[in-house]
């Protein structure tokens, strides 16, 4: 998808304005609602639903309240509440803007105004979404054994907050995987433990300051734009094709740091070649001031060929930090995730935020996980998911080729998810909005790029993981039913 490179400033935002005809709805003044929860609800679905974008300005309360005839009270209250649920933000002397834009995944909206409009997690029959992944399959009993044997230990020093970048044993073991699972080259010391991608993004954020300018793969998992909210940093928009990310577009803007996936791009699963891998390594040799944030999303989980070993197996003078998570290989509950930190950067690390420490994930937890690893039982547990994920891609493959005329497929040589190109007639919200009716959770492409644009033919971000394996053949079946195929007996 090629997507115009634009300015966007986190903080002060690039206004839309919106003009007061498009927030029209009727509002009923006999049904018991208040006016305010009915006007706020229509706004809500209208942000979920991407048809207010982020940045958009909303019609002053004068304005609107003349347009409705309801009084500016009734408005302001609408606002308010939209406000409180970070659905909006309040601009002194501005206005209100729209500040949701990334995928609302645990919202459906009903659209029968004024009843229930939220569909929760138990009403989904079937959730595509692709962090999902396989819970039948954890072992439990040998991680109940790494469980009890650290609490029998009786070791009281647990009991107290430990190294502030998490502890030495889960740490050592983390950097013996890394080196022999994807290249990566450091030492225990450099390696931070945190309580998930966020936290560790956060901290990663205040190393850096106010004029650094981001560069991000769009489309892509924009979580960085979540932390940047806070922040006033400028970020751009970075295209990718068949050869990842689009290098030239970083030397077009005056980009210091670039977030990427350069070993399973999100969405596409787009692998960046190595004629774009040394371009970039030299790109940000360059400048003392520039880095590449290397998100190795899903790379455990690639069922062709050999693993592509991580970007910082390349890194010479220090300038790729490295971000890795146990959410998808084991489990998202267990929050534990890590950063491996060129050494320039540890040292500032260490000087500016020796205040934060790892304490948030459990010290027991840490240890737990530190012998699964040293066992050898993460090795085997990956090598029989990779086994169980091979065999629902095969499957989820199987079923939709039938209809390979109207259904193209991206990606399905790695990670857990592939995208389905649908040429069936029906737009991007026809085909969630069709697959809701059947309490089925699809995620279009379109909300994970900057402008939601939406594509011809749309797109569908399709996580097979979390289906289980018993299931799969009815899920999709159904899926396609709802898409108005017809299923092939």
């Amino acid at each position: 998808m090629e997507v115009p490179v634009f300015q966007k400033t986190i903080g002060p935002v690039t206004e839309r304005l919106l003009e007061v005809e498009m927030l029209s709805c009727q509002l009923d003044r006999l049904n018991g609602i208040p006016l305010y929860e009915q006007l706020y609800s229509h706004i809500k679905k209208e942000i979920i639903e991407g048809r207010l974008s982020y940045g958009t300005k909303l019609p002053s309360k004068r304005k609107l309240s003349s347009f409705l005839k309801i009084g500016r009270n009734t408005v302001e209250t609408a606002y308010e509440q939209l406000a409180a649920e970070g659905y909006v933000e309040a601009s002194p002397r501005k206005g209100y803007f729209v500040m949701a834009y990334d995928d609302l995944e645990y919202i459906q909206v009903n659209h029968h105004l004024g009843e229930n409009i939220e569909i929760t997690k138990k009403d989904i029959k079937y959730n595509f979404h692709p962090s999902s992944i396989d819970t039948e399959n954890f072992p439990f009993s040998i991680w109940r054994k790494h469980a009890k044997d650290t609490i029998n230990k009786d070791n009281h020093s647990l009991l107290l907050l430990g190294d502030s970048q998490g502890e030495i044993e889960l740490r050592e073991e983390i950097a013996h995987y890394l080196y022999h699972a994807r290249g990566v080259q450091c030492s225990p010391n450099q390696i931070i433990v945190g309580a998930g991608i966020e936290n560790l993004l956060h901290q990663l954020l205040l190393l850096f300051n106010k004029e650094t300018i981001y560069g991000v793969e769009d489309p892509g998992y924009h979580l960085i734009l979540k932390m940047l909210k806070s922040f006033q940093n400028e970020v751009y928009p970075l295209g990718v094709d068949e050869e990842g990310v689009k290098v030239e577009d970083i030397h077009r803007k005056n980009i210091n740091v670039v977030y990427l996936a350069p070993s399973h791009h999100f969405p596409y699963g787009t692998v960046l070649s190595i004629n774009r891998r040394t371009k970039l390594l030299k790109w940000a040799a360059e400048d003392k001031n520039r880095y590449i944030i290397e998100d190795d999303y899903d790379s455990e989980f690639r069922y062709s060929g050999k693993s592509i070993p991580a970007l910082q197996s390349m890194d010479l003078g220090g300038k790729v930090i490295y971000l890795g998570t146990f959410s998808k290989s084991l489990m998202p509950s267990i929050r534990i995730s890590y950063m491996v930190l060129p050494r320039p950067l540890l040292q500032q690390y260490k000087e500016k935020l020796s205040f934060y420490n790892s304490s948030s994930v459990s010290r027991i937890d840490q240890h737990i996980l530190a012998q699964f690893l040293k066992k050898g039982d993460f090795e085997r547990h990956l090598n029989r998911m990779r086994k169980i994920y091979r065999r629902k891609l095969e499957r989820v493959l199987e079923l939709l080729k039938p209809y390979q005329d109207k259904l193209s497929i991206i990606g399905g040589h790695s990670g857990l998810h592939i995208v389905l190109m649908v040429n069936n007639g029906m737009d991007e919200k026809e085909l969630v909005r069709r697959a809701g009716d059947e309490a089925i959770k699809v995620y279009p492409l379109s909300t994970y790029s900057f402008e939601k644009e939406q594509e011809n033919p749309p797109n569908i971000v399709f996580g097979f993981a979390g289906i289980p394996e018993g299931e799969l053949e009815d899920a999709v079946q159904l899926l396609l039913k709802c898409w108005g195929f017809n299923i092939s007996s």
